[in-house]
């Protein structure tokens, strides 16, 4: 396992200034976000940083997409847009994100766009060498593993993956549980402890007993998933030294 980091944790940051902290901080492999540091369409700064990263030592973990499956390209930015850049930033996987409502609001005919549209996306991004990875979060059809499940289910595809986070306000048996079973899919864990709601964020290693039991399931199935820091208290870079000291701690165990 890899520790790193999601790049839209400091969004006021110049691409440059996050890889020195993250090299300041040892941490080994960047998400990149397509709202700011790498932005969909602009190929020119996605070569720019993916040159970059990789002339720092760190590897580029995935590109953090805002492709909404099934809503986007009427609203948002179109896949052909997203993969291009993509490409020209060495990105190994895409993060896309399940719709635009949560599972339970979501009828038959969304659930229907998004596993089409995933499909279409997995197989373009395919022939890149590109993997297709939801976004597992609130206010998605991966907004409960149920529900993840099903999706990845319906949409059986080699380079269709998910990443993994823990929902807020859950305890933390209830978040290994569902870890457990998407475990078959899992590409990359977003790692954060806010308790008991995200409006609540707390050092990384209050989490320890919860992140400790997280990572020795992952590394008892044998995977190797990046895990990557995302959002820090008060988004001050400061927070990040002993956030990503816990981090590094933590995967060495596993490893």
């Amino acid at each position: 396992m890899r520790p790193g980091l999601v790049s839209v944790t400091f969004r006021k940051l110049s691409a440059v200034e996050v890889i020195r902290l993250c090299v300041a901080n040892r941490l080994e492999a960047i998400e990149w976000g397509g709202d700011i540091h790498v932005p969909h369409g602009d190929e020119a700064a996605a070569v720019r940083v993916g040159q970059a990263t990789r002339e720092a030592g760190l590897s580029v973990s995935a590109y953090g997409s805002y492709y909404r499956l099934g809503v986007s390209g009427g609203d948002g930015p179109d896949f052909s847009t997203v993969l291009k850049t993509a490409c020209a930033l060495g990105a190994p996987a895409i993060r896309v994100w399940a719709g635009n409502c949560g599972s339970g609001d979501a009828d038959a005919a969304l659930r229907s766009r998004v596993a089409d549209d995933v499909l279409r996306c997995a197989d373009l991004a395919a022939a890149a060498g590109i993997m297709i990875a939801f976004e597992y979060h609130s206010n998605t059809l991966t907004d409960t593993v149920d529900s993840t499940c099903a999706l990845l289910e319906a949409t059986a595809h080699p380079m269709i993956k998910t990443l993994w986070q823990p929902p807020v306000g859950l305890e933390a048996s209830e978040c290994l549980a569902g870890l457990r079973r998407v475990m078959p899919w899992l590409l990359h864990v977003h790692a954060f402890h806010w308790w008991p709601d995200s409006g609540s964020r707390h050092p990384f290693r209050h989490g320890l007993d919860r992140w400790s039991a997280y990572l020795a399931e992952i590394q008892s199935a044998g995977l190797d998933p990046d895990v990557l820091l995302e959002f820090v208290r008060g988004d001050d870079p400061s927070a990040l030294t002993d956030d990503a000291a816990t981090l590094r701690e933590l995967v060495s165990r596993e490893t």
